[in-house]
């Protein structure tokens, strides 16, 4: 049976969770950092974990942003193939979620209307978007406030096949050390893997939005992101790239099915600030 769903909710929805992103950090975020700073032997490196928890507690207390840049919002939608729409277009909708959360709740404005003419829409938008279409008659929005200093450090290669798991590796940790302090460590290191050279990027992006440290169903997968968790903390990079043992507080991986003749692979890092949340309406 047909469920209807009005755009104006829609936007109500994004509107509240732009602000929540930014002033609130997930439980499992801050529990994975408070946990880090049993594990790091560094003392500088436990001291920066120290006042990154401390400042996400301030930040909750006192309802304001964790962090000065309020990123891009990304915004993935799993749309209920039974709901229908009502009151307007669902990206209008979004965008104007964005628009009342970023501009009413004094949020950073980051975002240029052109790449090269560098002007600034004064809004926060355009969102990112991805839409999925599934079965049912829900509507699943997640929100990603995506930092810039985090995604400037994403690389992604079009691997042969005969490079393996082995050439996976190697590409993650290579990145992870090029990146070095730049992302804001201790990261989340989302990794695509398969697809296409567009959909491995996603891939890489959408494992940043699975609750922090919930490891792949695929029991092969969950194997690789604990192996390249403990290969990624033996770099040495540590807390703000201070030095230490927690480079990464987890490791997230998204396969998809590929060509023959290509491994795609695509690294995209959250700072410790990885700001999301996931409503269903």
């Amino acid at each position: 049976m047909e469920r209807e769903i009005k755009t104006d909710i829609i936007t109500a929805t994004i509107k509240k969770m732009c602000t929540d992103a930014a002033c609130f950090i997930p439980d499992e975020v801050q529990n994975a950092l408070k946990e880090s700073i049993k594990k790091e032997e560094s003392p500088v490196g436990k001291e920066v974990l120290e006042q990154l928890a401390k400042n996400n507690e301030l930040a909750r207390a006192k309802n304001v942003p964790i962090c000065q840049d309020t990123g891009t919002a990304v915004v993935f939608i799993e749309l209920g193939q039974d709901v229908c729409l009502k009151g307007g277009y669902l990206y209008d909708a979004i965008n104007e979620g964005v628009r009342q959360g970023y501009t009413e709740g004094y949020l950073r404005k980051s975002i240029t209307a052109d790449p090269l003419n560098r002007n600034n829409t004064g809004d926060n938008t355009p969102a990112v978007i991805h839409t999925e279409l599934v079965p049912g008659d829900k509507l699943k929005i997640t929100f990603m406030a995506k930092g810039g200093g985090s995604e400037n450090m994403g690389k992604l290669v079009m691997l042969p096949p005969s490079a393996g798991i082995a050439g996976v590796k190697k590409f993650v940790i290579e990145t992870i050390k090029t990146a070095g302090s730049n992302p804001c460590p201790p990261v989340v290191v989302g990794i695509g893997i398969g697809s296409t050279f567009d959909g491995v990027a996603v891939l890489a992006k959408r494992a940043l939005m699975r609750p922090l440290g919930t490891p792949s169903k695929e029991p092969y997968y969950a194997q690789l992101e604990k192996e390249l968790l403990t290969d990624i903390n033996n770099t040495g990079i540590g807390p703000s790239g201070l030095g230490g043992r927690i480079t990464a507080l987890a490791v997230h991986i998204e396969a998809a099915s590929c060509h023959i003749t290509a491994l795609p692979v695509a690294v995209n890092l959250n700072c410790h600030a990885a700001r999301y949340k996931t409503i269903t309406l």
